[in-house]
Order: C-alpha cells, then sequence, then structure tokens
C-alpha cells in the first residue's frame, strides 16, 4: 500500500467511525429533540409511568385548584387529550386559564408532577411598559387590546392608501416606538 493509500484509508475510517457516532447519538436523542410533547402525543405514545418530559398546550378552562403552601393543580390539554398537573411552587405572572403552559416534570399515575412550569404567550403579547410607553406618546390604538396589526385592513376589503398613522409598526423589544 502507497502512502496515499493509507491516508485515504485512514481518513475514510476516521469519516466512518463519526459517521457511526452521529447515527447513534441522533437514534438516542429521537424522543428527547422535541421541546414538549402534547396530551395527544402521550396518549398515542403510552408513554410509561416513572418518564421524564415536557408537556405542552393549554391550561384547561375551571380546571387551576390552589391549595395550601404554593400547591396549584390543573389539566393541560391540546383540544382532544387532557392530563393533569400538580405543582408546588410560584407560578409565571404570564399563567392563567386558557393560556399555553409547558410543564416539565414526572408522569405518574395521575398526570405530571411538575418541577417548573413555563407560561408561553402569543405573537400578541406587548409588555405592560411598552404598551404604558405608546399610551403616553399618543401612538397607543385600540386595535393594540384587540392583539390586531395597528390600521389592519379587513380580509375582503381592499389596502386603504396609507394614512399618517399607517407608518408606526409594532415596537421593539426595546420600548421605543418606530416611525
Amino acid at each position: 500500500m502507497t502512502r496515499k493509500q493509507r491516508r485515504f484509508a485512514l481518513i475514510a475510517g476516521g469519516v466512518a467511525v463519526l459517521a457511526v457516532a452521529v447515527g447513534l447519538v441522533l437514534n438516542a436523542l429521537t424522543d428527547s429533540i422535541v421541546f414538549f410533547n402534547s396530551p395527544t402525543d402521550v396518549v398515542e405514545k403510552k408513554v410509561q409511568p416513572g418518564t421524564r418530559l415536557r408537556i405542552g398546550g393549554l391550561v384547561a378552562p375551571g380546571s387551576v385548584e390552589r391549595g395550601e403552601n404554593l400547591a396549584v393543580r390543573f389539566q393541560v390539554t391540546d383540544g382532544a387529550n387532557t392530563i393533569a398537573v400538580a405543582y408546588k411552587g410560584i407560578l409565571p405572572d404570564l399563567f392563567r386559564e386558557g393560556q399555553g403552559v409547558i410543564a416539565e416534570g414526572v408522569l405518574d399515575g395521575s398526570g405530571v408532577k411538575a418541577d417548573s412550569v413555563l407560561a408561553k404567550h402569543d405573537e400578541k403579547y406587548m409588555p405592560r411598559e411598552v404598551a404604558d410607553a405608546l399610551k403616553k406618546q399618543g401612538h397607543w390604538q385600540a386595535d393594540y387590546d384587540k392583539g390586531k396589526a395597528p390600521n389592519a385592513a379587513p380580509a375582503a376589503a381592499p389596502a386603504a392608501a396609507p394614512g399618517p398613522q399607517s407608518s408606526v409598526t409594532m415596537p421593539a423589544a426595546t420600548g421605543a416606538a418606530t416611525r
């Protein structure tokens, strides 16, 4: 074997070993790569009790039960299935019925015993400080309260000619309104 052939065989062997390692890692992580599972995913996959997981969905209306010492029980639903969640601790400020939530914990016989709860917000969310700044500057529009884009034309109507307020955009994360 020449030097060139040995070098090629060494490189090919290294690439093969690397490909096998990547394949094994990806195979091991196939169930963990997901940000969260919906209640339907948990039911369909028949997840066994004792499994650690993240469950995401909406807090079912009327399901929040507060107990003593910051204990709270609620149900997470995706519209098709519902799973009970028990949590002990301080809930996020955005937590409420009908709001998106992700609970991370261990599945047991009665649901998920969560050790962390994250509240999700939709794209219509605007921090209170930003809303107050817009009101103070006179750029606040009633459409913000409804979660619609400012000066949005109805879907069936043609877009109107831009007016003096049409150049106002949704504020950036810094809280400054752009013109």
